[in-house]
């Protein structure tokens, strides 16, 4: 994990500053919700012939979701390849783009790999198209995503942009578990609390100054702790938990609720089958719904990870685990999202 400058560069400073604006006030978290969000309807499901879970799980998560059949998309991808070439994704997007029906705003992907194209992460590709001058030089700024902290609940009509999204396929009963979480987060608002760690591995903290501070949110029943510790132990209430560890130790202790979002700054938590940092896969099999990482070095951009006061304020709002998450990463070139995307504890009903 490098070390680069954290001051926005121009044109993002303005932008930066506007938001900046948005958030000290911390009450905003606890604005109104949006009108809408994405619904099942509008959620393309991709599934890999070539591959059995994905056939298996694609389908027990359509009939969860009450997802229309016609929004199923078929693709093959023989041998589950972490990376792709930037060739072989620009034919895997164009079969998938030639089978959406009208008006699908998101997509998720049911695999677990390809999770890569090149330095680019499959979802980032996917939604804002390959930048392979990144490639180059993937420890320097990426382009900005227009759908960073974004009110739009339409990213296609608005933005130009399908968000996307990837369920990994390693355990048939892992997924229909996560599938159950995320559907079950929509029931009712129950008890929560949302942690937030700035650790001893200082190049990792580099977001821990947008942490929002400690506090109570009555009305969504929500508990912010924002803390100086290495990990959590033994505590059974999460909804949120961004931390900056290469490996966040004492997971097997804790108990996330259904909807819950968590994830660390690190090179390559994207990497989901690599093993020189833990994967983002660890967050789902222990419980998460919805999780983020990086799958080439980053560096330790804040930019290039979820911003910890954006995410919160989207996903309180009532936002889709999907929307709160591509609304949150400003760079999100090199950043994979994973986990079930219509997941939305804080959606009214």
């Amino acid at each position: 994990m490098c070390r680069r400058p954290l001051i926005p560069k121009a044109p993002f400073l303005r932008a930066f500053l506007t938001l900046c604006g948005s958030l000290c006030c911390l009450p905003a978290l606890a604005g109104p919700p949006p009108a809408t969000g994405l619904q099942s309807s509008q959620l393309a499901v991709v599934i890999n012939d070539d591959e059995p879970n994905s056939v298996a799980i694609g389908e027990y998560y359509r009939q969860a979701r009450n997802i229309p059949a016609c929004n199923v998309v078929h693709v093959n991808i023989p041998g589950k390849p972490r990376k792709l070439t930037a060739d072989q994704f620009r034919h895997l997007r164009n079969v998938i783009e030639l089978q959406l029906p009208p008006g699908i705003q998101a997509v998720l992907m049911v695999w677990t790999a390809p999770y890569a194209v090149e330095c680019n992460a499959i979802t980032a590709a996917f939604t804002l198209g390959f930048d392979a001058g990144l490639c180059e030089k993937p420890c320097e700024a990426s382009k900005p995503s227009p759908y960073f902290n974004a009110a739009s609940s339409r990213p296609y009509p608005d933005f130009g942009l399908r968000l996307s999204m990837l369920m990994p396929t390693e355990s048939v009963e892992e997924a229909k578990a996560l599938i159950m979480r995320g559907k079950a987060s929509g029931f009712r608002v129950q008890p929560a609390t949302a942690y937030y760690l700035a650790t001893s591995e200082t190049a990792r903290n580099s977001r821990s100054v947008y942490f929002p501070r400690s506090m109570v949110l009555p009305q969504q029943q929500l508990t912010i702790r924002t803390l100086r510790a290495d990990s959590i132990a033994d505590v059974k209430d999460i909804m949120v938990y961004q931390t900056g560890k290469a490996k966040v130790e004492q997971l097997e202790t804790l108990q996330f609720l259904p909807g819950a979002l968590a994830d660390h700054l690190t090179s390559f938590g994207g990497d989901l089958l690599g093993e020189s940092q833990m994967s983002s896969l660890r967050w789902l099999e222990a419980g998460a719904t919805a999780s983020y990482g990086s799958v080439s070095e980053p560096c330790n951009y804040w930019q290039k990870f979820p911003h910890p006061t954006v995410l919160l304020k989207h996903y309180l709002g009532g936002a889709t685990a999907i929307e709160a998450y591509w609304r949150s990463v400003a760079w999100p070139a090199q950043g994979l999202f994973i986990g079930e995307p219509l997941a939305a504890p804080y959606r009214p009903h």
